[in-house]
């Protein structure tokens, strides 16, 4: 079978519940029908790690911060240091949170698996030419890693999620 027809999958970390995946998925597919293209959890400099960043062609970089109950978002204030790296920062979250909890100074999308929809828009916060430089070239060397594994899963490709 060739490599074009053979179903590639990504595999699953482990570190998501089911509910964080399906607002995840349904929230890049919004993404994408915006013109943006998705990297889920991808390493930032400043050593978190994203649930998902965005990447428009126009250069534009968007982080979304996948956020699955109350619990789940309470329990985590690391989502302040995404601001660095994007010029538009998200959190996702299903029907099921309420939209009151979330800062009113980021954005707002509300998701299931099949699909979401902007509640509220972030504010821009532009990216210095330098930070918006690294931020592309991480976002392009993870998805070409990632691609990569896919073609060839015992390859020497290191360490990349």
């Amino acid at each position: 079978m060739s490599l074009a027809a053979q179903k590639l999958e990504l595999p699953i970390d482990g570190r998501q519940s089911e509910a964080a995946l399906a607002v995840a998925r349904g929230t890049a597919r919004l993404l994408h029908a915006h013109g943006f293209c998705v990297v889920g959890e991808l390493p930032l400099p400043s050593g978190r790690r994203a649930d998902l960043v965005a990447l428009h062609g126009n250069s534009e970089i968007w982080i979304v911060e996948v956020k699955s109950s109350v619990a789940d978002f309470r329990a985590d204030q690391k989502w302040q240091d995404y601001r660095a790296h994007c010029d538009r920062l998200f959190f996702a979250t299903s029907l099921d949170v309420p939209c009151e909890i979330f800062p009113p100074d980021t954005g707002l999308i509300v998701a299931d698996a099949f699909g979401a929809e902007f509640k509220c828009e972030a504010p821009v916060h532009k990216l210095p030419a330098a930070t918006r430089k690294s931020m592309m070239l991480l976002f392009a060397r993870a998805a070409a890693l990632r691609l990569s594994s896919l073609a060839d899963p015992t390859g020497p490709y290191g360490e990349f999620t």
